[in-house]
């Protein structure tokens, strides 16, 4: 049996395989059970006989001692020419607002003080709803739910962020200071070949607004380097457009080819010494950009959700997202203590 994404874009092949009696996409996986004993009692279940997975979506929850990590939405309508996730997870479907809003409640009556808002592309929740409801109208009302202290939220599509995103998140005092937001790159011909839908002066826009919202917010980004006809100049324009932004830090992927989308299909396809090349180049950035970053808290008090502890040390992040190691002491896991920074590693600051 398979399932899940490969089973999605690759059904009529995997259906050839002598070993495989069952193939099930991405929207049945939350009734493999109802589909495994329809299979050996030799019927066909039909997908509109069953809860639809986008729309219910089962318990798909994460939760850690200290924060729950809750998928609000799936699928997605971008259809980048690199990415396979149109075709493999479908159009965007997001979760009804009242049914987060009622696990959220009782994940804070468990005593977790902070939800990660996270899916496929999260920025669309809501547009396949009948009304205006999006994904700020759902931050508002996390907001108000007793015993949550923090919202984190995940990667973003750099459009979201406009001038009344801006102004009303302002408002959301739990919302954390970190926002990662997804560039891919740094140069506009090659955010066109990958059809993404901005320029880098619109991204330039969006990282102006978050920084003149809120002095302490960091932001981190994912890059993509080695697409197809990306040249050495149009590396450079982005290495240059990077090194003007100073992302806290840098996610960066070696692009490579998904069968199926329209980026695989492209000339010039570049060498993976090539990639290899610019990938350390701008993770060397990255790190020079982070270290920049912890510098600037020597000496400070930063307010610390602490996670975990080795008996030595208790580790915790900040509310922007910075990881903070302190000597343990009468300090508890799970709370939300000021500490003051009195040291730099590489990448974590250390506290008292």
């Amino acid at each position: 049996m398979l399932f899940g994404c490969y089973a999605e874009v690759a059904k009529e092949e995997i259906e050839k395989i002598d070993e495989v009696d069952l193939v099930l996409g991405n929207h049945q996986k939350a009734n493999i059970d109802r589909y495994i004993e329809s299979y050996f009692e030799g019927k066909e279940l039909k997908d509109e006989a069953i809860d639809n997975y986008f729309y219910d979506f089962g318990s798909i929850t994460y939760t850690e001692k200290t924060r729950a990590v809750i998928k609000v939405q799936d699928g997605c309508n971008n259809f980048c020419s690199y990415c396979i996730i149109p075709y493999a997870r479908g159009r965007i479907c997001s979760r009804k607002p009242e049914s987060v809003l009622e696990e959220i409640d009782k994940i804070a009556n468990k005593g977790i003080k902070e939800v990660v808002i996270t899916g496929i592309q999260v920025s669309s929740y809501g547009k396949d709803f009948d009304n205006n409801y999006r994904l700020i109208d759902l931050l508002e009302e996390i907001n108000k739910i007793r015993g949550i202290e923090r919202i984190r939220l995940g990667s973003l599509e750099p459009v979201i962020i406009t001038d009344e995103f801006c102004a009303r998140i302002y408002k959301i005092e739990k919302l954390c200071h970190h926002f990662h937001l997804s560039l891919q790159s740094g140069c506009d011909k090659t955010l066109k070949e990958m059809n993404r839908k901005y320029t880098i002066s619109d991204f330039e826009k969006v990282v102006q607004r978050l920084r003149n919202l809120y002095e302490d917010v960091i932001l981190t980004t994912d890059i993509i380097v080695g697409f197809p006809n990306e040249t050495d100049e149009d590396f450079e324009i982005t290495y240059n457009f990077l090194e003007k932004i100073k992302f806290y830090k840098m996610h960066v992927f070696k692009y490579s080819q998904r069968k199926g989308t329209v980026a695989a299909k492209m000339r010039n396809q570049i060498s993976s010494d090539e990639k290899e090349k610019r990938s350390k180049k701008l993770l060397e950035l990255s790190v020079l950009n982070e270290q920049d970053y912890l510098k600037k808290y020597l000496n400070k008090e930063v307010k610390v959700l602490f996670e975990e502890s080795n008996g030595e040390f208790l580790k915790g992040h900040t509310g922007n997202y910075i990881l903070v190691k302190a000597k343990v002491d009468n300090t508890k896991l799970n709370e939300i203590v000021s500490v003051k920074v009195t040291s730099v590693e590489t990448e974590n600051l250390v506290a008292e």
